[in-house]
């Protein structure tokens, strides 16, 4: 796998002008990735469990194969042909479809690749699928959606929220989420670990990884999931570092995050 810290060193000088921000595709680049036999690291399982709130088993929660394969996907976002620059990229959405559990024992090889650039009324969005295989064959999938925004004027809308249901849950999230995501998950993001990072984005402190926010919810799930199954987020407002929030299980497969004032956070659906 490539080293992830590395990958974040080189977005982030492309981002200074003069040393190659500007150099963007057009179009979605025609490469894909692949790394084989990368093997589960059971102590970094267990420590990716007790920060996502999973049982320790030795069964890979679904967002797991996500952070085994996250270093190859930032790879070809970081490649100059890539359309969309990784610093000040948001991630707008995420679906995981398990086709059957995965376990600690098992090797697994990754390919990646990027497809639907599409427009979107605050810039480009672009889908980033990771594909885990066992012995040649599928048995993990991930769609990740990121907008790039590159258009000023009009502001960001606040929108119309619809009322919030009920939670069954409220979870107090600590500033140690973001420095204790990023040691698990590889993503390092100084939104997420740093004020002065959160700053220079916009964000008035830092913000819990998205993906952290889906596992979080999937753990809280975990004695409902069936061995296959598809799961899908929209990832809204950002949760704050510190902050409280409110977990909902919905009927028909349905799950929400929302603030203590009824402000949606993450969306989901098992289906």
């Amino acid at each position: 796998m490539p080293a992830a810290g590395a990958l974040y060193r080189r977005a982030l000088l492309g981002a200074l002008p003069g040393l190659g921000g500007g150099r963007r595709s057009a179009g979605v680049p025609a490469v894909e990735l692949a790394v084989g036999g990368v093997a589960v690291d059971r102590a970094h399982l267990a420590d990716y469990d007790r920060v996502c709130g999973f049982r320790l088993t030795d069964r890979l929660p679904a967002t797991y194969p996500h952070v085994m394969g996250f270093p190859l996907a930032l790879r070809l976002m970081t490649a100059p042909g890539f359309p969309i620059p990784l610093t000040g990229v948001v991630h707008v959405g995420n679906r995981i479809t398990v086709h059957r559990p995965v376990t600690a024992d098992e090797t697994l090889d990754f390919t990646t690749y990027a497809e639907h650039l599409r427009p979107h009324d605050r810039g480009r969005q672009i889908d980033v699928v990771l594909v885990g295989a066992v012995d040649g064959e599928e048995v993990w999938r991930g769609v990740s959606t990121y907008l790039g925004r590159e258009r000023t004027g009009g502001g960001r809308g606040r929108g119309e929220w619809s009322p919030a249901p009920a939670g069954s849950a409220r979870w107090r999230v600590e500033p140690r989420v973001g420095t204790d995501y990023a040691r698990v998950s590889g993503d390092r993001n100084p939104i997420h670990t740093s004020r002065l990072g959160a700053r220079l984005f916009g964000f008035p402190r830092p913000i819990a990884h998205g993906m952290w926010s889906k596992a979080r919810c999937l753990a809280a799930l975990d004695n409902r999931l069936p061995d296959a199954y598809t799961v899908e987020v929209a990832f809204k407002l950002p949760v704050p570092l510190p902050g409280t929030v409110s977990f909902t299980r919905l009927p028909d497969g349905g799950f929400a995050l929302h603030d203590l004032r009824g402000r949606p956070h993450l969306v989901g659906l098992v289906r």
